[in-house]
């Protein structure tokens, strides 16, 4: 089950820094503007790198904090922390989640 959270932990992460490179490119240099994640994948986009990588830490945290509780209920922290993390993802740019307008 570890490497499960471990897999989904590495391919967050690196989706994540792909998305920061390719997003900073295209705000710089005009001509990478079809590149930008935010464009081709928006909110659903860092929905699913938000969950990715919230589903692999709460994962990897469930597994190696309590080794003496069921792996169902492993799994279920496991999701419950990729879901959080998944919504916060999607309300980051938010007007109303920064305190703004």
């Amino acid at each position: 089950m570890a490497t499960a959270f471990a897999i989904s932990l590495v391919i967050g992460l690196l989706g994540l820094v792909v998305w920061i490179i390719l997003r900073s490119l295209a705000v710089n240099a005009p001509q990478w503007e079809r590149a930008d994640p935010e464009r081709r994948f928006g909110v659903n986009g860092r929905r699913v790198l938000g969950a990715l990588t919230g589903f692999g830490i709460a994962g990897l945290s469930a597994f190696y904090a309590a080794r003496d509780i069921d792996n169902w209920l492993i799994a279920v922290l496991a999701v419950t922390g990729g879901t959080a993390a998944g919504w916060y993802a999607g309300r980051i740019g938010d007007a109303g989640s920064a305190g703004v307008g």
